[in-house]
């Protein structure tokens, strides 16, 4: 059994003291391959690097729309040159927050369409990022979608809207990723929305080095905790993990293209983390 980690940001500081150890973690607990997605110019180069040195780590490349402000021609020019790596299997996580509104909303849709006109360009498939956005975001990309609808695919990266725009984002042909909130006691809305999605939509993350899994809620996050995203999604689904597993990996595979070897270990014990860093 394999599991795949679509959303991480190990290049964030909160891994500098331990990140190998915390690859190597994720291969105890049975994390085959890892997404590390890119937020600006700068950590997206940080995501290539990764996925140059570490086998199972893949990159994606983009601005985030906080940092929509700051995408310019030659900001574009340099992402563009990194997705030529034969390792960067998506652009993102782009899209629109209108929650913190760190770059002004204009800029955001701006910055937007341009990484998605960039994106089909490319051929490749898209993370979004919709906090606060629902209406715009699926609008926008309802338009993208139609002028090649084979073509133009992607997920909604930790998806936060209701049974309805799940629904949607199904109908466009998108995935919905899902993260440790899944796990949280009051998760209900999207415990529901996770009952009801088709299999064939569903993509597990962490977002480490946030969104950690309960009962690690408020330490930093990291791969090997996957796991319990996964154990609670099958226990939802009435299913077992190694199903779930096997599912979607098959998922993670057809939507950005790269191919994981099983690890060989039958037992995938979630490791005893010992960091105690919190993380909000």
């Amino acid at each position: 059994m394999s599991l795949i980690d679509t959303h991480a940001h190990l290049d964030f500081p909160q891994f500098d003291a331990d990140r190998e150890a915390v690859l190597e973690r994720a291969e105890v607990a049975g994390v085959a391959a890892i997404l590390n997605v890119g937020a600006d110019l700068e950590s997206s180069r940080r995501a290539v690097a990764l996925a140059e040195k570490h086998g199972p780590v893949y990159a994606a490349v983009g601005v985030h729309p906080h940092e929509a402000r700051n995408l310019d021609g030659a900001t574009l020019a340099g992402l563009r040159d990194l997705a030529r790596h034969p390792k960067v299997v998506a652009v993102g996580e782009i899209g629109l927050d209108f929650y913190r509104d760190l770059s002004p909303r204009d800029l955001q849709r701006r910055a937007f369409r341009a990484q998605l006109a960039w994106a089909a360009r490319l051929g490749k498939p898209v993370i979004i990022h919709d906090r606060e956005a629902h209406d715009e975001v699926l609008a926008i990309l309802a338009d993208w979608v139609a002028e090649d609808p084979p073509q133009r695919r992607g997920v909604f990266h930790c998806f936060s809207g209701d049974l309805a725009m799940a629904r949607q984002v199904v109908a466009l042909g998108f995935y919905l990723g899902v993260d440790g909130p899944v796990t949280y006691q009051n998760a209900r809305q999207l415990s529901e929305i996770v009952a009801w999605l088709p299999l064939d939509r569903l993509l597990l993350e962490t977002d480490c080095p946030f969104l950690t899994p309960h009962p690690y809620r408020g330490r930093r996050n990291e791969p090997a905790y996957l796991r319990l995203v996964a154990e609670r999604i099958a226990e939802l689904r009435e299913m077992p993990v190694e199903r779930l597993a096997e599912v979607t990996t098959a998922n993670a595979q057809r939507l950005f293209g790269f191919e994981v070897a099983p690890i060989p270990n039958t037992q995938y014990p979630i490791p005893n983390i010992q960091s105690k860093e919190e993380v909000a």
